[in-house]
């Protein structure tokens, strides 16, 4: 049944504002006066309206707009809201017209009988299937408001990771680049010209500054070449990442890494220990979680392995036998495993572990970080220290010569 965004006056003529739901726009006009409002305006929600006359689908909802959307429906439905109500209220705060036009969509499908997971897989963009999976187990545990909490949860912690470890790694890439860019203008612009004041007097230079000005003129002639041979490999190896292989190789080799390898790891096991956790809660059958959970893993090794795991609990071994063999993720969430069924308490459990690599990687991060930032800036110093000296020679050397 289309919906019909309404402009009315209520009996008292203060303004209304809301959706109605009608087969055609003569039905919901009856409809606003059955409910003794006087219609001022109606019309299909403008995205829906867009997408119908352009041919084009709206964006995808936006991680952020999920997130709030998921938890308001958590509270209306624990209030008691029936789910379309709950649908066509969060439908009405939302400001973007594309999020509009998608809740009410699925609050149609609602409206048919559909159950509320398959009216999701309709926008299959926004909806991933791990989505799409806890919100069905809710469905059949008959818990929809709790298992639209936990997923709630889950996708602000999972956000909140991916944002830490983003910042880990932008921060030293940015000082580095600066550092970079300094160092180059110095060596193109400053020494050259200081340079060519040490050749006028004649004599021989010091062996540091003949090397300094050898790598001056290298990047003053081949700067540009070497830039775009930089940036060539980085696009080759930019497509090279969408090849399963080569993915699955260099995925590998970073798990490999002193410090880097056990950061990777632990973001992974968070990762997929916090969505193991929201299926089982949400009474998922365990296969089907290790499933849901394995695809929030970013690195394709320990889903490759992962992939053990499963076949490994599908032919009966126990969750924490099969993960311990597989041996991709942290020891520790393991042992929790371990713990977990045999304590019945297994969602809890994972949920602990997750808190735990996440504040393990909080702090491994965090000392990175105040390691990185004094080496760049050691380096950079070094560097300029080289380049300071490779000038202040010849100057020395002269006043010898002209004191002689």
């Amino acid at each position: 049944m289309p919906a019909y965004e309404y402009e009315a006056l209520d009996p008292s003529g203060r303004a209304r504002r809301g959706i109605v739901s009608a087969d055609s726009p003569h039905q919901a006009r009856r409809e606003l006066r059955r409910l003794r409002l006087t219609p001022l305006r109606l019309s299909a929600p403008r995205a829906e309206r867009a997408g119908r006359l352009g041919g084009r689908r709206p964006p995808r909802l936006g991680h952020g707009a999920i997130v709030l959307v998921t938890r308001q429906l958590a509270a209306l439905v624990a209030a008691a809201t029936p789910l379309e109500e709950a649908l066509n209220a969060v439908a009405l705060q939302t400001e973007k017209p594309a999020a509009r036009a998608r809740l009410l969509a699925v609050r149609e499908r609602v409206m048919e009988g559909w159950r509320f997971a398959d009216a999701l897989a309709e926008d299959p963009r926004s909806f991933s299937d791990l989505y799409r999976a806890v919100v069905a187990a809710g469905e059949t545990s008959g818990d929809l408001a709790g298992a639209l909490d936990r997923l709630a949860t889950m996708l602000e912690k999972n956000r909140a990771m991916r944002n830490k470890a983003l910042a880990a790694l932008v921060y030293p890439a940015v000082l580095a680049l600066v550092a970079g860019g300094v160092l180059t203008l110095l060596m193109t612009t400053v020494v050259p010209k200081i340079v060519e004041q040490f050749n006028a007097f004649g004599g021989e230079l010091p062996a540091i500054t003949r090397v300094v000005m050898g790598l001056s003129h290298f990047i003053g002639a081949y700067g540009l070449y070497l830039l775009v041979g930089v940036i060539l490999l980085l696009a080759a190896f930019w497509r090279g990442m969408k090849t399963p292989a080569f993915k699955l190789a260099v995925d590998r080799a970073l798990l490999r890494l002193p410090v880097i390898g056990r950061l990777l790891r632990g973001l992974d096991g968070a990762r997929f220990a916090r969505t193991l956790s929201t299926l089982v809660a949400g009474g998922a059958p365990l296969l089907d979680s290790l499933a849901g959970a394995q695809r929030t893993c970013a690195n394709d090794y320990i889903r490759a392995r992962l992939d053990g795991a499963i076949a490994m609990v599908r032919e009966g071994a126990s969750l924490a036998n099969a993960l311990r063999r597989a041996g991709a993720l942290p020891p520790m969430m393991t042992h929790m495993a371990a713990a977990g069924e045999r304590s019945g308490a297994l969602p809890d459990l994972l949920d602990r572990a997750a808190a735990q690599l996440e504040d393990e990687f909080d702090a491994a991060s965090t000392v990175a970080l105040r390691l990185l930032e004094p080496a760049i800036i050691f380096a950079m110093g070094g560097a300029i220290m080289v380049i300071v000296i490779s000038i202040l020679l010849p100057i020395l050397r002269l006043n010898a010569l002209a004191a002689g």
